[in-house]
């Protein structure tokens, strides 16, 4: 009899804490880690996301960085956090990937936290040294298959998604080409420019000073469409390797169990920014694509996401290191 009524109790109490908590939210500044170094197009993007929530929610909402890992340090950071609204992650398509491809992970993607929205998905290119010669995917592949000692590819680093969407390439179209890691796209690209590897899958904001000044070559976008920055650029899909699609993304998250009315708020915040034609525009500038989602539609897309690339990372043998 009292078991019941204890429980009651409690739930109320809870409830109501929850409640209270929400509604004097925020009361001091909220802070976003970004998993990436300063500069990038996710940072940069984070940055014109906190302005917009500083202006909206009159409380101030810092940038903070903590690269490293495969974004092992900043998620693990975050789902330690206070679940009180003031600690949020600007994750990304590494948040699912790393439970696949890491021995270790202190965190569970599912479990450790609380989506509030998809944000926007990044555009991701294929694009290879000019001497290579492929002007598609399927010459490409040829060129691979011919020469196998020495086809290589980098990445931006070990567990991210320019990892994993190389490695897909691999095994859909059954050519093998040797890792090269780096800390990030400015010294991948450089040694893509100077011809030390030969092909590379990266953000086209990042890649596309250089192939604009054609010391790159592009051959395709990732995405199973065509992007609308890039419309007169071909899929992999569509230029020799059928049923290929790799969509990175970005999204923000929270702790698990902070208060419903709070994800509530920063998600409608968020909609609303992402509403605004100024960021849309810079949006674009990035090299992303707004996508904008509920909390229930994002975590359903987080599950299916890691188990997409936990069945490459187990196909293609691949390792953090």
């Amino acid at each position: 009899m009292f078991k019941p009524l204890i429980a009651c109790i409690a739930l109320a109490t809870a409830t109501l804490c929850a409640s209270a908590v929400a509604q004097d939210y925020p009361s001091k500044p909220i802070t976003i880690v970004v998993p990436f170094s300063p500069g990038g197009a996710t940072d940069i993007m984070s940055r014109t996301l906190a302005e917009r929530l500083n202006a909206r929610l009159g409380k101030p909402v810092i940038v903070e960085n903590k690269p490293g890992a495969g974004t092992m340090i900043a998620s693990e950071y975050v789902a330690k956090a206070a679940p009180d609204g003031y600690t949020l992650l600007l994750a990304a398509s590494s948040l699912g990937i790393a439970p696949a491809l890491y021995d270790k992970v202190n965190y569970d993607p599912i479990k450790d936290f609380a989506p509030i929205s998809q944000v926007a998905s990044v555009v991701h290119v294929l694009s290879v040294h000019p001497s290579l010669p492929a002007t598609n995917t399927s010459e490409l592949i040829a060129w691979i298959k011919a020469n196998p000692n020495i086809a290589n590819y980098g990445s931006v680093g070990a567990g991210t998604s320019t990892h994993l969407e190389a490695e897909l390439f691999n095994t859909m179209a059954d050519t093998k080409m040797e890792h090269v890691p780096y800390k990030g796209s400015a010294p991948a690209l450089i040694d893509l420019v100077g011809g030390n590897i030969n092909v590379m899958f990266d953000a086209y904001a990042s890649s596309k000073p250089f192939i604009n000044d054609n010391k790159i070559r592009l051959l395709a976008v990732t995405t199973a469409k065509r992007s609308k920055l890039l419309p007169d650029v071909p899929t992999l899909a569509e230029s020799g390797l059928p049923g290929y699609e790799a969509m990175p993304w970005l999204g923000l998250v929270a702790p698990a169990n902070t208060p419903a009315p709070i994800v509530t708020l920063l998600h409608q915040e968020l909609g609303e920014i992402l509403q605004e034609p100024a960021v849309q525009d810079k949006f674009q500038s990035l090299g992303l694509e707004i996508i904008g989602s509920s909390p229930t539609e994002f975590a359903a897309f987080l599950q299916e996401d890691m188990a997409k690339w936990a069945k490459v990372v187990t196909e293609s043998g691949a390792k953090a290191n």
